[in-house]
């Protein structure tokens, strides 16, 4: 079993930075892949980045080259910065792990979820 602790969400104007952090504990080193998805109010949860263990990273497209996602496996954390942000950011973020060395970008796909952070950005 992993455990999955984010933190860091809030409120922030557009254009703004926020960082998330997500702790994971428990059976860790067979988080092979750990990501971050969201969910805005109403709609389905979406991807947003993974990375692996070894560092390759996939970012979805409405995020590139203003979200960046980093992991530190000493720390068994992983971070999301998000710069210049957009109201259509507004979503409660999760982050998530799975034990396959396969990129997916279905929730499906993982079976370990934390309980979520809010991120709010006004316009």
């Amino acid at each position: 079993q992993v455990q999955l602790v984010e933190s860091g969400g809030g409120w922030v104007q557009a254009g703004g930075s926020l960082r998330l952090s997500c702790a994971a504990s428990g059976r860790t080193s067979s988080s092979y892949y750990m990501s971050w998805f969201r969910q805005g109010l109403g709609k389905e949860r979406e991807f947003v980045v993974a990375i692996n263990w070894s560092g390759t990273i996939y970012y979805s497209d409405s995020v590139k080259g203003r979200f960046t996602i980093s992991r530190d496996n000493g720390k068994n954390t992983m971070y999301l910065q998000m710069n210049s942000m957009k109201p259509e950011d507004t979503a409660v973020y999760y982050c998530a792990a799975r034990e396959l060395n396969i990129f997916t970008k279905s929730p499906s796909g993982y079976p370990y979820w934390g309980q979520g952070t809010q991120v709010t950005v006004s316009s």
